[in-house]
């Protein structure tokens, strides 16, 4: 959980710098408090589906596009902690389509 906790705040936080905005203009926005936010970020706090809803109003990204780009985050660093298979088969990664 902690992993899946670290991966949405950084995609978020890049979704946020992609659109040149704060940390206070979002937290405005999302009427959320901005340290709150930060820890969210940073993969200190867990956001509610409500939170991370108003997130992404605030950041006007379509809550599916956040929920993907983590997804695919967590499958890359899954690949990359997997251990090799006895059985010679490489391990199942998602794709970049």
């Amino acid at each position: 959980m902690a992993m899946f906790r670290r991966l949405l705040g950084d995609v978020l936080r890049e979704r946020r710098l992609e659109q040149g905005l704060t940390l206070r203009q979002v937290s405005a926005e999302a009427r959320v408090s901005l340290g709150y936010i930060s820890e969210i970020e940073r993969g200190q706090k867990e956001a509610s589906s409500e939170l991370l809803a108003s997130l992404c109003t605030a950041l006007d990204t379509p809550l599916s596009a956040v929920l993907h780009d983590v997804s695919r985050a967590v499958a890359v660093e899954e690949a990359a902690t997997a251990p090799t298979p006895i059985t010679g088969r490489r391990p199942v990664v998602a794709s970049a389509a």
